[in-house]
């Protein structure tokens, strides 16, 4: 145990020794409150995106490196969503969605993940420089929410028993959303190579039930520290062990320095060709959903 509390913005690693499984619970509230804040999306939309970012945390808190980064979108090729995107890395999050606003309109209060997406599928990119590795899995997009999207992915591209749940809500205080991801560990790995996973798995079962017993407001719960809750899940475990916590904050790397950079990647004629009727470049960013105006002389 900590001495102070970790309620909020923070992700909790956890590992049951006996039972061979592995776990991540995490909950945001002001990050998420600031990556929604520009954004201005429907309820429905904003739900989906604080979910999508709780899992990025779950997910990107896994890797080792710390330069490593955690991509996750969601994509289709006809759907109301044609794309969301979340990001981790370091701690940092991120994310947008880019929909159709006339057919969402049309799909009503509560559409499921199908009406949203259609037939489209869900990609995990996993980025490490340490190590020079980087590994894709991609699966389609099923279930009814990102969570069982999550569990489909593990199982199809991994092989890896999985549990995962998610929630996320608006009360007085602002966005608060939380997840949870429990996983059985394989025998033996070596970076993100896989040497031997169990072909029984006589431990899962039971942790299943005890991790995939929590419920939404227990994730949501701005009262509850992470480590309370791993201990109403887990209490009767011979050993459990926490690892530190982890903070959580919005972090778009965009900001005027970097899009110049970037724009100074460019030849010159192409430059030239962005340069609006204000004389300036504009460079917009819809992780952050901001505009970044450039004067062409200050690209290098």
């Amino acid at each position: 145990m900590t001495d102070t509390p970790t309620l909020i913005d923070a992700a909790l690693g956890v590992t049951v020794p006996s039972r061979h499984a592995r776990g991540r619970v995490a909950r945001l509230g002001p990050a998420l409150d600031a990556i929604l804040a520009n954004h201005a999306y429907p309820p429905v939309l904003e739900t989906l995106l604080a979910e999508a970012l709780v899992l990025t945390a779950l997910l990107g808190s896994l890797l080792k490196d710390p330069n490593g980064q955690l991509t996750l979108q969601a994509q289709t090729e006809n759907g109301v969503i044609d794309l969301l995107v979340t990001d981790y890395r370091g701690g940092q999050l991120r994310g947008y969605i880019r929909h159709d606003a006339e057919r969402l309109a049309e799909a009503g209060p509560n559409p499921t993940l199908f009406g949203l997406f259609g037939k489209g599928y869900l990609a995990i990119t996993f980025d490490q420089p340490a190590s020079n590795e980087r590994y894709q899995g991609i699966v389609p997009l099923d279930g009814i929410g990102l969570a069982e999207a999550a569990q489909s992915f593990f199982a199809q591209s991994e092989q890896i028993p999985s549990i995962v749940r998610l929630a996320a809500r608006k009360d007085e205080a602002g966005w608060v959303a939380g997840g949870l991801m429990f996983q059985h560990l394989p025998d033996g790995e070596e970076g993100r190579e896989r040497l031997h996973t169990r072909l029984d798995h006589p431990e899962w079962p039971h942790v299943a039930t005890l991790t995939g017993s929590v419920t939404a407001d227990e994730l949501v719960d701005r009262t509850l520290p992470l480590h309370d809750l791993v201990w109403r899940l887990l209490h009767e475990e011979e050993e459990v062990r926490t690892l530190a916590p982890l903070a959580l904050a919005k972090g778009c790397r965009c900001d005027p320095a970097y899009v110049a950079s970037v724009l100074a990647r460019f030849p010159a004629e192409e430059r030239a060709a962005m340069v609006g009727d204000d004389g300036l470049i504009r460079v917009d960013c819809e992780f952050c959903a901001t505009s970044f105006p450039v004067e062409p002389e200050a690209v290098g």
